[in-house]
């Protein structure tokens, strides 16, 4: 077997001592050593292919470099695939490793990463969210530990998450800047109601609020979170007569918004000439590939994740008192809006 290379092996190679090497490839050389010298320390190494003990540095600095990533159902979907990618560059970036769990939300699962995870001596934990939601911290999570898109539900977990309400902002106030007053908001029929939905309704209050807009309950309906059922929900608001139908749509997420532009076609409405529609999640081969290309509100997972990991190993300050970071959810501005049509067709009727 070849005998691994050790630091008095390119202590011998760079020609220093290997207390020379040893400061250098643990960083710790400063102005003392001269970078010339720094620089043949680590040709030196690479040439004979030396790589430090792991086992001997994290007995020496208490660290495994490593880090336990816990999710839901993440790693299974492809919306939230961004936040996993995230972590891990974060994770290379400060030189840590991912260990990723996937549980499927099942608590007996969730207890056991934890314990396992902790077993391996991980440098710190995260867990992580399919959708922004309220969280039971899983036993025995250490105090310290960050949770991704979620709410948890006792102090001492730093958080992010979306902030969805701000989100819903921007996107209705891109509607109003368009000059539409008739604005609906096709919501996600579930019980009990996500926290998105109410905060992306609160938002959506706001800006016809400040707009001086009355909201009228009709322009609310709800349907499931696909297309179909968004094409049903929208296809409600479209049979509505021409003053009271809305000339813009506001969708919970991207899929919702697909099925709004079913529900205008079976209707001869063009998008945007006689109805403009802004979505939410800028979800992948969905938003860019309508046709027009979608406005919408992009979720930025990315963001959360680098956020999470540099919480978690100490490079970013976390919020006062262990709180929850409302990560900014920017407009992706695109072709599905316009101003309000000057007259309104019948539905039903197509242009000729």
């Amino acid at each position: 077997m070849t005998k691994r290379a050790g630091i008095r092996d390119v202590a011998r190679e760079a020609g220093v001592s290997p207390a020379t090497v040893s400061l250098v490839l643990n960083d710790r050389a400063a102005t003392r050593i001269p970078a010339s010298t720094q620089e043949r320390v680590r040709r030196a190494a690479a040439d004979i292919g030396y790589s430090p003990n792991s086992v001997a540095r994290s007995l020496r600095t208490r660290t495994t470099r490593t880090i336990g990533l816990i999710s839901d159902e993440i790693a299974t979907t492809p919306y939230a695939v961004r936040m996993i990618e995230a972590v891990q560059d974060g994770a290379r970036a400060h030189g840590h490793l991912v260990f990723l769990v996937s549980t499927a939300a099942e608590r007996s699962l969730e207890r056991d990463a934890v314990a396992a995870l902790r077993d391996q001596q991980v440098d710190g934990l995260i867990y992580a969210c399919m959708w922004h939601r309220d969280v039971e911290v899983p036993q025995g999570m250490p105090p310290g530990s960050v949770v991704l898109d979620g709410r948890p539900d006792r102090a001492g977990y730093p958080a992010v998450v979306p902030d969805d309400r701000r989100g819903a902002e921007v996107a209705v106030q891109a509607l109003v800047d368009a000059g539409h007053r008739r604005i609906a908001y096709v919501d996600i029929d579930e019980d009990p109601s996500p926290l998105a939905s109410g905060l992306r309704h609160e938002g959506y209050l706001a800006v016809l609020a400040a707009a001086g807009i009355d909201p009228d309950p009709a322009l609310h309906v709800k349907g499931s979170a696909d297309a179909v059922g968004a094409r049903d929900a929208a296809g409600r608001l479209l049979e509505l007569p021409p003053g009271r139908r809305p000339t813009a749509l506001f969708c919970f997420n991207d899929r919702m918004a697909m099925g709004a532009y079913s529900a205008a076609r079976r209707h001869g409405l063009e998008i945007p000439t006689d109805l403009s529609v802004v979505g939410y999640d800028d979800q992948q081969l969905i938003a860019a590939e309508l046709d027009p290309p979608l406005t919408t509100v992009a979720l930025p997972h990315y963001d959360m994740g680098r956020w999470a990991v540099e919480v978690l190993l100490g490079s970013r300050e976390a919020p006062p008192d262990q709180g929850v970071m409302l990560m900014p959810c920017p407009l992706i501005t695109r072709e599905s809006v316009g101003p309000p049509p000057a007259e309104q067709k019948e539905p039903g009727r197509r242009r000729t």
